[in-house]
């Protein structure tokens, strides 16, 4: 499987700046092994860098052979459809990348592994993140009896920033010498730490037994930061709930797009006033009283698609409206949230 020294190219084509990219992204921003290409025919010849949410330089390229010849041992599908499947059309580039002794790295829910297993070579492997590496006991609330700080990232809709923000406040706390842990639940988080759940690819049964065995195993740390999927708001999402039981958060943090007025694969459901939502998550988080009384402690702002000023008025006008710490993670920094977490 992955190892550091593999050096390793990320497929976008035509989504680097897109929403649908996130895996792409978020493994830019945070994977530690050596990025030699991505591959998006839009952006070819120009460099990562050149894009404002991004500080890593990589070069953007327009094929896998350019990719190989920068030295790329490993291709990362990067694209993240609605409904985690693999389109037919990428089969041509994951058929070539297999012929040419490049090892894959899949998040989505589609298995490739047993599709190409008699054409891999001794050196290749195939890494299908979403595949659930144990059966959980069904959940029982034990969370609740912890004594450390657990910090779960919800969201007003899909791919808001749920874990880039608590990616960003973990480093943060590790650089103020806080015992942090973070708990990846999805395949970007998986990816780029190594370890957690696929949480979406568990039976609804024991989605809330696989968050809460993860949990119960950071009992020795001081923060633990849960990465949050998906949105209560959203029809198509299951994963909300069983982080907030599994988890027993103690605290949480509220993620959401300043661009978005409606859910995104769902224009026809408009987002309510966050105060609102805020009120959701804070009552299904204790469930009258039964479970810790998690409050909402600060907003995540994304403002990717904003300009500076823009983007500061957002921030000014929620803060205004809530009361409470807001701020964009990647575009200011983390610490108004970290410093809210007491």
């Amino acid at each position: 499987m992955l190892r550091e020294h593999h050096k390793v190219a990320i497929y976008l084509e035509g989504h680097f700046s897109t929403d649908y990219g996130k895996m792409g992204i978020g493994v830019l921003r945070y994977l530690p092994n050596s990025i030699v290409a991505v591959i998006d025919s839009d952006n070819d010849g120009k460099n990562t860098n050149e894009f404002n949410s991004i500080k890593r330089s990589v070069p953007i390229v327009s094929n896998l052979d350019l990719a190989i010849s920068n030295g790329a041992e490993v291709l990362v599908l990067g694209i993240a459809p609605s409904g985690g499947k693999i389109p037919k059309s990428w089969f041509l580039i994951i058929d070539e990348a297999i012929s040419k002794n490049l090892s894959i790295i899949n998040g989505l829910h589609d298995l490739l592994s047993l599709k190409y297993k008699n054409k891999l070579t001794d050196n290749q492997w195939i890494w299908d993140v979403r595949i659930p590496q144990f059966i959980p006991e069904i959940a029982s609330g034990k969370a609740a009896k912890l004594n450390n700080k657990r910090i779960l990232c919800v969201g007003t809709d899909m791919a808001v920033g749920k874990m880039t923000t608590s990616l960003e406040i973990h480093k943060w706390a590790m650089e103020k010498k806080i015992k942090s842990s973070f708990i990846a639940t999805g395949q970007i988080g998986i990816t780029v730490t190594g370890n957690g759940i696929p949480l979406d690819a568990y039976k609804v049964d024991h989605a809330c037994g696989a968050v809460e065995k993860i949990v119960l195993e950071k009992s020795n740390d001081d923060w633990v930061f849960i990465e949050g999927q998906g949105s209560l708001l959203n029809p198509g999402s299951t994963a909300s709930l069983p982080l907030l039981r599994g988890s027993c958060a103690t605290h949480m943090i509220l993620c959401h797009r300043a661009d978005f007025l409606a859910l995104r694969d769902y224009k026809h459901i408009i987002i309510p006033d966050l105060n609102e939502v805020i009120k959701l998550y804070e009552s299904l988080a204790s469930a009258c009283g039964i479970y810790p009384k998690a409050k909402v402690i600060g907003i995540s702002l994304n403002t990717f698609k904003l300009d500076s000023f823009e983007a500061k008025k957002a921030v000014d006008s929620l803060e205004s409206l809530t009361n409470l710490p807001v701020t964009d993670v990647i575009r200011y920094g983390p610490e108004k949230l970290g410093l809210a977490i007491n």
